[in-house]
């Protein structure tokens, strides 16, 4: 079962982009965000199976010294928005 997160990060001050650069890079990383408010980067994650998730927080994110603490959602459903149905007419339409 396919197991998708969001991971919401508070960082050192002036590292997010550092960050962002870094996380992005791992397979199971779909995208990074720097943003505003009671976290500084937030990433959205995929993942085989739960435990792959625990592996990929202990053995990656909490091992950057600049990560000070995470928060992991785990999606329980998802619903697309328009915007993304939009991007893809869109998308086919430039090719």
């Amino acid at each position: 079962m396919t197991v998708k997160a969001y991971v919401m990060m508070k960082v050192s001050s002036g590292s997010e982009r550092e960050i962002c650069k870094k996380i992005i890079e791992f397979d199971e990383v779909m995208d990074v965000s720097i943003v505003y408010g009671e976290f500084d980067v937030v990433a959205k994650v995929k993942v085989e199976e739960l435990e792959a998730l625990e592996d990929f927080l202990s053995e990656n994110l909490r091992n950057m010294p600049a990560i000070m603490l995470t928060s992991t959602m785990i999606v329980a459903r998802e619903y697309k928005g328009k915007a993304k149905r939009n991007a893809l007419k869109v998308e086919k339409l430039n090719r």
